[in-house]
């Protein structure tokens, strides 16, 4: 009698994307079991996690910690403000266009005296650079609205030849998950490249990099202006959800909350800042209801256990749990 072989574990891949599917299903399924306000907090997070991500190419990929993604992220909303109130009919596409424009130049502009900075004076010389944003947009009363900022009303969901109709809560939310699905996909084939393997041995060991020949300034810059591209993309996905843009968000305040969403869910892996932004936002709507002007600061106590504790972040404690 012979032994029945012993099954083989399934390849570390197929695993990953077996759980891909379920998350996508569940989010899919989402708006369409949740009360309205949860249904507006699960867009939410989406956008919010693309917001993180964004920042992850940076801080977890390339070793740059950069606190102007509230810049990038509000220019965004700009962007698709002055598309939707200057165009008419407004165009959900040109939105899009003219966030991911606004968002991009910016970037460039941030990464090309940035980058000749590193460490510290990086994330010194990003945050002045945001505060800069922040003073122009809220003084610029004829054209950004100042401290009231700009309202509009939501474009239309428009396919030419093939649909357009007005978006609701659940088909918003359709939208959104499948431009962040779309965003990590594209952000995931970027960091898997040649090119995002120079980003990560920048990470590692700058010097080296730049000894084997690499041009290190040229892919700290492409890395900014990435991240940048994809924070205005959140920016714009923001802005329509809500259907204004203030200059609250271009405050360094978000840029600070991006960080900690990436500490919070692990650093370096894409899928951590959408669940540490998951875990922030729905800590903080939960303790707000309780403990209403004191709840930062259970929040910060529980922030500085998990730094303590959990120094991979909620992803990095879940793989150490599979694994063992």
């Amino acid at each position: 009698m012979t032994a029945t072989p012993a099954a083989r574990p399934r390849p570390p891949a197929v695993g990953y994307w077996i759980g891909f599917a379920v998350v996508v299903a569940l989010l899919i399924v989402a708006p369409l079991v949740l009360p309205p306000f949860w249904q507006r907090f699960a867009t939410e997070i989406l956008i919010w996690g693309l917001l993180a991500m964004s920042s992850d190419i940076l801080i977890g990929y390339t070793g740059m910690v950069s606190f102007g993604h509230s810049a990038f992220f509000g220019l965004g909303m700009y962007g698709a403000a002055a598309a939707l109130l200057t165009v008419k009919p407004p165009s959900l596409w040109l939105g899009l266009l003219y966030g991911l424009v606004t968002a991009g130049g910016a970037a460039v502009f941030v990464a090309y005296f940035a980058t000749r900075l590193r460490d510290i004076y990086f994330a010194i010389s990003t945050l002045v650079f945001s505060q800069i944003f922040y003073v122009i947009i809220f003084t610029w009363t004829e054209v950004t609205g100042g401290e009231n900022g700009l309202t509009f009303s939501q474009p239309r969901l428009t396919i030419p030849g093939l649909w357009s109709d007005r978006f609701t809560p659940v088909t918003f939310h359709w939208f959104v998950l499948a431009v962040v699905l779309l965003s990590y996909l594209l952000v995931r084939r970027i960091t898997q490249s040649p090119f995002g393997m120079v980003l990560q041995s920048i990470r590692e060991n700058e010097p080296r990099t730049r000894a084997i020949g690499y041009h290190v300034e040229r892919y700290k810059i492409v890395a900014v202006m990435l991240s940048g591209l994809f924070a205005g993309l959140s920016g714009v996905l923001y802005a329509l959800q809500n259907k204004f843009a203030a200059p609250d968000f271009v405050f360094f305040v978000v840029s600070g909350e991006v960080v900690i969403f990436n500490v919070m869910g692990g650093m370096g892996t894409l899928v951590g800042p959408f669940a540490g932004a998951a875990f922030f936002l729905l800590l903080r709507e939960g303790l707000s209801r309780f403990l209403t002007e004191y709840y930062l600061i259970p929040l910060g106590v529980i922030f500085i256990i998990m730094i303590i504790f959990l120094p991979q972040g909620l992803l990095g404690f879940l793989r150490r749990r599979l694994n063992a």
